[in-house]
């Protein structure tokens, strides 16, 4: 076990583990349709060199650099490397468009970045050049398009430059010293820089650690797919894995994950609902089209796993001997589908729908439904191996406190604890009163000490996929058109948005005079003719957002929201749950 008290940063724990592994390996890439393996002793090599590489090109103890890469060694490599050269890694998404860096660029002060491939060079590169204090960009790939001002040096450059200067003593950092800026969307919309210490994630690997030795960790395999600028998959996909001297591969794509699992052959694995939704659609679907007795068989393996599931021990003497002889005949199969060795599956980054666990539960592939957020580094709570209860997110990790305030917030206080939004103390002192983390959501807790989210005590919408999306802010983008008077943004916990719009009036009647038809919106709700004008407003919308932004369908109201029919308050504030009760079949129906 490593002892995590002791260390005292996240660059010392991986070149203490590098030394005591040195050729074992751990980090597997695709090469040639084939996966290869790097050796701990190979990684460190790379750290050390691209470390004195980045101090070769001016960066300073303190400095930011921001971080887009896919998921791939050299994300690992950059990450240490920026920590061990003395400077903050702020990962930033792949999908972020020129806008969304230059904002993370200009609010962290960046004096670098790292980028690896033409394709996202193209939408950091221009940013970069507005960025006052950018003074250089390290790129994997070399860019074809190089705008005036910003000076880029060759990932192999900057290897060789490190690697020309000898040794270099890694920077020596402490516990409360800050790691990385995490960047999440704040309630207006516009993403804030969480700053996450050394200590921070060091304590929330430990937490991960007791979560897991009933396991009986070993010689662990992890599959990173989940995206490493992503708090969830930092700690639990990479650091973590790295703590206890596990191996990771990485995944090529979310598409050829499965293929991925069955060569990976992961032992424990991460992810978000939305991926286990994916899974469980993809599952069902290939048992309908087989059809026949091997349906039947899935069925039943299915229903008698999801009652045992339900109440452990309730299985008479014949459905247990039927449940054994299907662990046999579909679990095993199922099971090796994952790659044969999955010892369980943990859930974070949004709620999972409780059906979705028990599902996998009942095929054999147990699902451990956690709790966090990027501001506790970020998982707080999670189910235990062996006494899990699927409809909460479990008691909390060791070494976290919780507790209930008097509106029904869930409240954390532990090491695991952010130091703060980096150059916003409003915004910190609200989050954090009297060293509590409030987190905005609704929460109870049971005599056992389990941890059930009832509520979002603010509006940000969080997807299936984990991902943060203001709907304040889409909403107020889509009333700016002129054809759209109100609108009500929706998708919390689900795998995308959709929208209920009200049409303007002066638009509605004048479209209906053209086209010749009244000018009644309860009757022109189902016209596919004013839905074909509305999509084209829509897709006007996102064609200026982010994929995780954009309203994929909408539904149009019966009538305007107002203070009459309770949908407004009387400040003119919709009020969403009085909405979703009036529409809320009509919205669910649009994710069918």
């Amino acid at each position: 076990m490593t002892d995590y008290e002791s260390i005292t940063s996240l660059t010392d724990m991986f070149f203490a583990q590098a030394e005591r592994l040195a050729d074992k390996p751990l980090l597997w890439t695709k090469q040639n349709g084939s996966y290869r393996s790097i050796a701990w002793r190979e990684v460190e090599r790379q750290v050390r060199a691209l470390a004195a590489g980045l101090r070769a090109l001016g960066l300073e103890r303190g400095e930011r650099v921001v971080l887009v890469s896919e998921n791939r060694p050299e994300w690992l490599v950059a990450d240490l490397a920026i920590m061990a050269a003395g400077g903050i890694t702020v990962p930033a998404y792949t999908t972020n468009t020129s806008a969304d860096h230059a904002h993370i660029l200009g609010d962290s002060g960046a004096a670098g970045a790292i980028v690896s491939t033409e394709a996202l060079a193209k939408r950091l590169l221009p940013a970069a050049a507005e960025s006052a204090a950018c003074r250089w960009v390290v790129a994997l790939e070399a860019p074809s398009e190089i705008p005036d001002g910003v000076a880029v040096t060759s990932w192999a450059d900057c290897l060789a430059k490190g690697e020309a200067a000898g040794d270099v003593k890694p920077a020596a950092a402490g516990r409360d010293e800050v790691a990385c800026f995490i960047y999440t969307s704040g309630t207006g919309g516009a993403p804030k820089g969480v700053m996450l210490s050394h200590g921070n994630i060091l304590a929330n690997c430990q937490s991960a650690y007791h979560l897991l030795q009933s396991f009986g960790l070993g010689q662990e395999v992890f599959l990173s797919f989940l995206p490493l600028s992503h708090s969830y998959e930092h700690t639990a996909g990479q650091f973590f894995p790295l703590s206890i001297g596990a191996e990771i591969y990485y995944a090529e794509s979310v598409d050829k994950l499965l293929d991925n699992l069955g060569e990976a052959r992961p032992t424990v694995m991460t992810a978000v609902p939305r991926l286990y939704e994916a899974m469980h659609q993809r599952i069902r679907r290939g048992v309908e089209k087989q059809g026949g007795m091997k349906q039947k068989l899935f069925d039943k393996t299915l229903a008698l796993g999801l009652k045992d599931a339900e109440a452990p021990g309730g299985l008479g003497l014949f459905e247990s001997l039927q449940n054994r002889l299907l662990d046999k005949l579909v679990r095993e199969k199922v099971r090796q589908r994952f790659g044969g060795r999955l010892k369980g599956m943990v859930s974070g980054g949004a709620a999972l729908n409780p059906e979705i666990g028990l599902f996998f539960t009942a095929l054999g592939v147990p699902v451990l439904q956690g709790y966090g957020q990027t501001e506790a580094s970020p998982v707080v709570s999670a189910n235990p191996p062996g006494k899990v209860k699927m409809r909460s997110v479990g008691p909390p990790m060791q070494g976290v406190e919780v507790r209930i305030a008097e509106d029904g917030e869930l409240l954390v206080k532990g090491e695991l604890v952010m130091k703060g939004y980096w150059q916003n103390p409003e915004a910190t002192a609200e989050a954090i009163r009297d060293g509590w983390l409030h987190t905005g959501d609704i929460a109870e807790i049971d005599h056992e000490g389990y941890i059930t989210i009832t509520d979002r005590k603010k509006d940000i919408i969080v997807l299936s996929g984990g991902d943060n999306v203001s709907p304040a802010r889409l909403e107020g983008m889509l009333t700016l058109q002129a054809e759209i008077a109100q609108a009500m943004v929706v998708g919390d916990k689900r795998p995308h948005l959709v929208a209920l719009l009200v049409p303007d009036h002066e638009f509605l009647v004048t479209w209906a005079r053209e086209n010749g038809k009244q000018a009644d919106l309860a009757a022109l709700v189902e016209d596919p003719d004013l839905r074909s004008a509305l999509a084209k407003v829509v897709e006007k919308v996102n064609s200026g957002l982010s994929n995780i932004e954009r309203i994929r369908r909408f539904t149009i109201a019966d009538e305007p929201f107002g203070v009459e029919n309770e949908m407004l308050t009387p400040t003119l504030k919709i009020r969403r749950h009085v909405i979703k009760a009036t529409y809320g079949e009509r919205l669910e129906a649009l994710y069918g």
